[in-house]
């Protein structure tokens, strides 16, 4: 059986999805579930981005030892030093190093010979291998590269230490056979103990079908994330590769992946919380319609058998379909673990008793409660960002005057701050008179409301966008609650509360750059 590896990169290309952030906590539980699922390579971060992303890929180098952890880098060498010292204390570890091959990235973006992009990619290898033994070499936008170059510039890494080689569909360009022919010219050119792998974009909607097609024709490591997260229209799905080589054994004959396909769905959820980033209803393998069935001739199939209608069972993915407990006010602590589990959420005592005491509240003001109210609860519940600002009251005046105020009470370091302040607008007042009493002024660049479910009492769920310093980038934050007020000053305060985690972060590790 040849083994097709798995190289996750959610912790990573999955971050850069606009709005997908992780915090150095959630990033180090999302690591503990890919080991779970047992992925062959995490790849933790960019090391030199920033000393949150160090310390993450630092700290998932510690906890991880089942998989690898790599770390990406340019063909710098201050980027692979910082690589190689944030997966130092790993088991297996590995460093990805890569440089654009295409003539239109070399010539305006690198402004770069041809010649030049090799040496720098013969150095970055070999500098690379003087720390790990596993290195990763990916020509940037391979799908727009001439193959001649492809062939020389790989032969010089190979020869200078690279063991697998990344052949990346970087602007979702290439079609199937496209991609099946590339790597089947360059698996037959090329010694067979170096494994070609590809990481594929799906600009056109294409990015699993053109690692499958890949896979086909030689390609034995697949770079993918959890849900299609990525950059513009995401990156190839996991979920939806693994799937297709399990389900279609018929065509990937011989061919596996150590994937443990019942923690897929556990997984998808773990991310879908610590992102904000819900996959479509219709979404394959994860959505959460991929096993519902509403047409009566489809209903009346799969009650007779179920494969009339699905060629995969939900239980293979780790989804319990057959959940029939409906939540509600007069629901005990019990039962609403068992709900838990059914949607795929672990969480520890102190995370459940606050869950739940969020439930029963909710559960009071609804008359029925959806698996969206629940995921919506824990999303909030799970948030690892430290509480230096906390909410504690809320009063809006009568606006009929044209004049419209909030007082609000807020807890910051075990006292509670009392004041009230005017605004162009509720909203407006709002979240001045939290600015008044943090007194850290931000300016609102996005506001967003959507409602978790249908109906009037239908939970309310704001995102916001601030900068709080003109300095520093925009910070986004998120609040729960029926109360559209209320659920807007939360978001209000979870942003601060970021800012300010960011801010000490950063104070921090303010000779993190002399380290490295």
């Amino acid at each position: 059986m040849e083994m097709v590896k798995i190289f996750d990169t959610t912790l990573r290309d999955g971050e850069q999805s606009p709005g997908a952030s992780m915090t150095i906590e959630e990033k180090i539980k999302v690591a503990r579930q890919l080991e779970k699922l047992k992925v062959d390579i995490i790849e933790a971060g960019f090391a030199a981005a920033s000393p949150g992303d160090f310390e993450a890929i630092n700290n998932i180098a510690k906890e991880v030892s089942e998989s690898t952890v790599c770390s990406l880098a340019r063909a710098v060498e201050k980027d692979i030093k910082a690589a190689a010292d944030a997966i130092a204390p790993a088991k297996l570890k590995r460093i990805h190093t890569f440089i654009a091959t295409s003539p239109i990235h070399m010539e305006y973006k690198l402004r770069m010979s041809p010649d030049e992009v090799i040496k720098r990619a013969v150095d970055a290898v070999k500098y690379a291998r003087s720390f790990v033994e596993d290195v990763e070499f990916s020509c940037e936008d391979a799908g727009r590269s001439e193959m001649s170059f492809l062939k020389e510039i790989i032969a010089a890494v190979i020869e200078a230490g690279a063991t697998t080689i990344n052949i990346p569909d970087t602007v979702g360009y290439r079609f199937p056979t496209e991609m099946g022919a590339m790597i089947k010219e360059l698996t037959d050119y090329f010694p067979k103990n170096v494994i070609f792998s590809v990481h594929c974009h799906n600009d056109l909607g294409l990015a699993t079908a053109n690692s499958l097609y890949s896979v086909l024709n030689g390609a034995r490591q697949v770079e993918c994330t959890i849900n299609g997260l990525g950059e513009r229209a995401g990156n190839a799905a996991l979920e939806e590769i693994v799937m297709a080589i399990k389900v279609r054994r018929d065509l990937f004959d011989g061919i596996d992946t150590r994937i443990e396909t019942k923690e897929i769905y556990p997984t998808s959820r773990l991310v879908s919380s610590v992102t904000g980033i819900e996959p479509q209803p219709n979404k394959a393998i994860v959505g959460k319609n991929a096993f519902a069935h509403e047409s009566g001739i489809h209903q009346d199939g799969v009650l007779k058998h179920k494969e009339t209608y699905e060629i995969m069972s939900a239980e293979s993915i780790g989804l319990d379909v057959k959940d029939t407990i409906v939540l509600g006010k007069h629901s005990g602590r019990h039962a609403f673990s068992k709900k838990l589990e059914a949607l795929g959420f672990k969480l520890n005592d102190e995370e459940l008793n606050e869950a739940f005491m969020k439930f029963k509240k909710l559960a009071d003001r609804k008359k029925e409660i959806y698996d969206e109210d629940i995921i919506a609860i824990l999303n909030d519940t799970m948030d690892s960002t430290p509480k230096t600002y906390e909410l504690v009251s809320l009063q809006l005046s009568d606006c009929s005057d044209g004049m419209p105020s909030a007082a609000a009470k807020i807890k910051f370091e075990d006292k509670i701050y009392v004041d009230a302040a005017i605004g162009e607008g509720t909203i407006d007042a709002v979240f001045k008179v939290i600015d008044r009493i943090s007194g850290i002024n931000g300016k609102l660049m996005d506001y967003k409301v959507e409602a978790v479910t249908e109906g009037k009492d239908a939970l309310a769920k704001v995102m916001v966008k601030v900068v709080f310093d003109e300095n520093k980038p925009a910070v986004m934050g998120h609040g729960l609650s029926i109360d559209t007020m209320l659920a807007s000053a939360r978001a209000y305060i979870n942003a601060l509360n970021n800012y300010v985690h960011m801010k000490d972060l950063l104070q921090k590790k303010i000779s993190y750059k002399d380290s490295i």
